[in-house]
């Protein structure tokens, strides 16, 4: 910048970053490319008062500036320099020619959105905010799928200018500081070896690419209104707690008559089951069962996604024993098929009985063969190899 950014914002070198804060707006204010349309002087003052801006903001250019004069340092004086570099006036120009072959790698300004050439400088899709909120639903919810209704603001395109933010029958100029692009190229100095580039959102029209002279009267000019909305959401069967649904086009809408609304992204809380425990699809419930119940066995009632279900204790069933109930547990999402009711059995152990029981359990142990004991007797066989 040739001029003195302190002269061009009216401001002492002393002066805070709030006075040049609000120098700056007052200054922008004034010579803004909307308030003076058409008007050449004040679209090169307001060039000017944002690039002195932009260096009475940054701590590191204000120090370079008010030590050597020039917002890059010492390198704001270099020309050619030693080894030749004089060559590489545009640091980027080296890598201009290569934009389309990194375009496939790096998106759509290729790899001049790192150095600044080779972009095409295109004014990226429009596109509405999304809308992020969360549900509570229930066990059962989750695993059987249901409905359920949101209620959330959004912003939605004001019909009376198509959300153009112009009233109705009245032009949208292009602006004349970006060209439409909706950015604007940045040079930055580096040093000796030459100039890098950046592309910014245009601070004339806010990235829009669009000036705007006779505002809508209903939107105030932003081309959208915020507006309450009941929606009606379905939530899918086997949907697991944490995961987000994604609504595409009912977030915000887009500012301008052209562009999409972004998505709706409600992310889902699942209660826990006070017995069951899930595990991707399969479902998890231990069994406690008495020591009667496993010698004689039994029929009792265990929660599952359908409700309460009936299931056989075989007789003779052992502690730890697993039973899987096939299809008896969540629904695939988004899949055919559901996972499994995985049962294991806990044979329990009485704390404490009374002495006459216990004795009626010594006469009853002494009556079963001890040949039945097949596990007892396979440790006890192992021991006896081992003395």
């Amino acid at each position: 910048m040739s001029k003195n950014p302190y002269e061009t914002l009216g401001v002492s070198k002393s002066a805070t970053p709030d006075e040049i804060k609000s120098a700056y707006r007052k200054l922008a204010k004034q010579y803004h490319p909307d308030q003076n349309p058409g008007n050449k002087e004040a679209e090169s003052k307001f060039k000017e008062i944002s690039g002195a801006y932009e260096i009475l903001s940054d701590a590191g250019k204000r120090s370079n500036y008010d030590r050597f004069g020039s917002a890059d340092g010492m390198g704001g004086f270099g020309g050619g320099g030693p080894g030749g570099f004089s060559g590489f006036q545009d640091f980027s120009s080296a890598f201009s020619g290569m934009g389309d072959i990194f375009g496939s790698m790096f998106g759509e300004d290729g790899i001049g959105g790192m150095f600044g050439g080779g972009g095409r400088g295109r004014q990226r899709a429009n596109r509405g905010n999304d809308i992020q909120l969360n549900i509570n639903i229930s066990f059962y919810e989750a695993a059987m799928g249901c409905t359920k209704t949101v209620t959330f603001s959004r912003f939605e395109k004001c019909h009376d200018c198509n959300g153009t933010g112009a009233r109705n029958g009245t032009a949208v100029d292009v602006c004349s500081y970006c060209n439409g692009q909706g950015n604007v190229r940045q040079q930055t100095r580096l040093g000796r070896f030459g100039v890098m580039e950046n592309i910014v959102p245009c601070s004339a029209c806010n990235a829009s690419g669009r000036v705007i002279r006779d505002k809508c009267s209903k939107c105030s000019g932003k081309g959208a209104a915020k507006k309450t909305v009941n929606y009606e959401i379905n939530v899918p069967a086997g949907i697991a707690d944490g995961q987000i649904l994604n609504v595409p086009s009912e977030g915000d809408a887009a500012l301008g008559s052209e562009g999409i609304s972004g998505s709706l992204l409600i992310g889902v809380r699942v209660a826990s089951h006070p017995i069951l425990v899930r595990n991707e699809y399969d479902l998890h419930l231990e069994l406690p069962i008495t020591f009667t119940q496993a010698i004689l066995g039994d029929k009792v009632k265990i929660p599952s996604i359908e409700g309460l279900i009936d299931f056989t204790i075989p007789a003779y069933t052992q502690n730890g024993t697993i039973h899987r109930l096939k299809g008896k547990g969540i629904k695939r999402l988004r899949n055919v098929g559901s996972g499994d009711l995985i049962v294991k059995i806990f044979v329990e152990i009485p704390d404490k009985i009374d002495k006459r029981l216990q004795e009626y359990i010594r006469t009853l142990d002494g009556g079963i063969d001890a040949k039945e004991y097949k596990k007892k007797n396979s440790y006890s066989d192992k021991m006896k190899r081992m003395q």
